[in-house]
Parts: structure tokens; sequence; C-alpha cells
């Protein structure tokens, strides 16, 4: 029986809160977990990965960027963290080349920005994360995916950032 899904929404007041956010949920992710990520340019998606790759134990020498022109970034730490952005995907069977097959189905933490565009290449307990403009600094984040890991990864998350 497919497990239920459930829906988390949390408003960011500004980039260090947005932030804060990822680095809460960074803390909680683990080998496996794959995040995507949509949203319109210049939403938070980069932003929130940056938190994630913190609390993920990536360490601040290392600028976390999204990887537009590369398509994946890796970086070390308590889980390997594997930076997708498929925004210049020109179609969904470019993501064999990328190997990305081997990245979702294997050890790591997996954020994958735009990720509506290949929406269906997503595991099915894939957690969704969508960014809205709410002002020049506000967003209006929403976090769904199964129940069970949307509540272990934002159960304090209100307390924490």
């Amino acid at each position: 029986m497919k497990e239920k899904n459930a829906l988390f929404e949390i408003e960011s007041e500004n980039a260090g809160h947005t932030f804060a956010i990822g680095f809460a949920i960074g803390e909680k992710a683990g080998e496996g977990d794959i995040f995507a990520l949509s949203g319109e340019l210049g939403a938070g998606k980069t932003c929130f990965t940056s938190g994630l790759a913190r609390g993920l134990g990536v360490g601040d020498h290392y600028t976390i960027t999204s990887p537009t022109f590369t398509l994946i970034n890796e970086y070390p730490g308590r889980c390997r963290l594997y930076h997708f952005d498929v925004y210049r995907l020109n179609q969904i069977g470019e993501l064999d080349d990328l190997g990305y097959d081997e990245y979702v189905s294997g050890k790591g933490v997996v954020a994958i920005e735009w990720a509506e565009k290949i929406t269906n290449a997503l595991p099915p307990d894939t957690v969704t994360i969508n960014f809205k403009y709410v002002d020049e600094k506000t967003r209006m984040i929403t976090i769904s995916g199964p129940q069970k890991k949307i509540r272990d990864l934002v159960k304090d998350i209100k307390r924490e950032v």
C-alpha cells in the first residue's frame, strides 16, 4: 500500500530564513533522500540548497552555486550532496548522459533545481519543494511528499529557524 502524502507550508521572510529552512532539513536528511526543487528564477532554490548542504555537513570552504552549465555539482559531507540543475535540459533522455539513475538510486542526497522539467523521472518517494514569490524578500515554501518523511523533516522546523 502506498504511503499517504503530506504537505507543509512555511513563509520565508528573507534569504537567511530560506537558508535556515534548508539547513534544518539538511540536518535530518539522509542517504537516498531526493529533493525536487521548483519555482521561478531567483525564488530561493539555490539559497535553500546552500542551507541543505551546510545541514549535511558540507564545509564552508565549498561555495554552493547552481550548476546551470555543468548540470551537476558534488559536495562531500555527512552524506554526499549531488546538486542538479536541469534548466538547460532539452529532453528527459539527456538525464541518461548524466548518470541520473545511479545518483537517484545510490547513496547520498540529491537536490534537483527546476525539477518540474523532469517530473516523470522522479522516484515516488521524492520530496517536492516549491518556492513562490510573495514579495521582493518573502517566499512561500511548500514541502510535500511521503507523510512520514515530511513529518520527520519538518517536525521541529518552526522552532529551529
